[in-house]
């Protein structure tokens, strides 16, 4: 398994469809920056955001998750309280291909801050916006910017494809359209 470059990266989306939309160089003018980096790419976030509250005295179940638990904000920027946690998603779709694996890693701006980004894998053959979870590691309330870069994707390609990839198992994350919550 190797680690793939920007030639390959701009291949596969141009080519293929990987990322929609793609911006072919790294935007970083007056911005968190985004876009195509050397062996990665900076994805954005969208303006759509779940901060989880407990106004409701809810309690998190991955099992029978209570809706009652977060409040919704469609903002250009939002606060995340002390401490606390949020739901997003990315601005970008992605396709990823059958011999391919992806990690996400935060972005050095937003970690040094204490806002620390959580994605699972992308698996083989896994397509959809990407639902991003955010913590506010930190003693004081955070802001994080719709439209800007947020976290790093790499890809990892394999030298065979797997034999049984997400979209074969019908995982029940693929085609996600906006921000997706647990499910059983």
């Amino acid at each position: 398994m190797s680690i793939k470059s920007d030639g390959w990266i701009r291949e596969q989306a141009l080519a293929h469809g990987m990322i929609a939309p793609f911006s072919e160089k790294q935007v970083k003018d007056g911005v968190i920056s985004y876009g195509l980096s050397s062996y990665g790419y900076d994805l954005r976030v969208s303006d759509e955001f779940k901060i989880f509250t407990n106004v409701n005295s809810a309690i998190i179940d991955p099992k029978a998750f209570d809706e009652r638990s977060f409040v919704s904000v469609q903002a250009p920027s939002v606060i995340i309280p002390p401490n606390s946690f949020a739901l997003a998603r990315s601005m970008e779709y992605f396709k990823i291909p059958r011999d391919v694996l992806t990690i996400c890693v935060g972005k050095s701006t937003y970690a040094r801050c204490g806002i620390i980004v959580n994605v699972t894998p992308f698996e083989p053959e896994w397509e959809g916006f990407v639902t991003l979870e955010i913590s506010n590691t930190t003693p004081l309330p955070a802001r994080v910017y719709a439209y800007e870069g947020l976290c790093q994707i790499l890809f990892f390609q394999s030298d065979q494809v797997c034999e049984v990839s997400y979209a074969d198992r019908k995982g029940k994350y693929q085609h996600q359209q906006g921000i997706v919550l647990p499910k059983l």
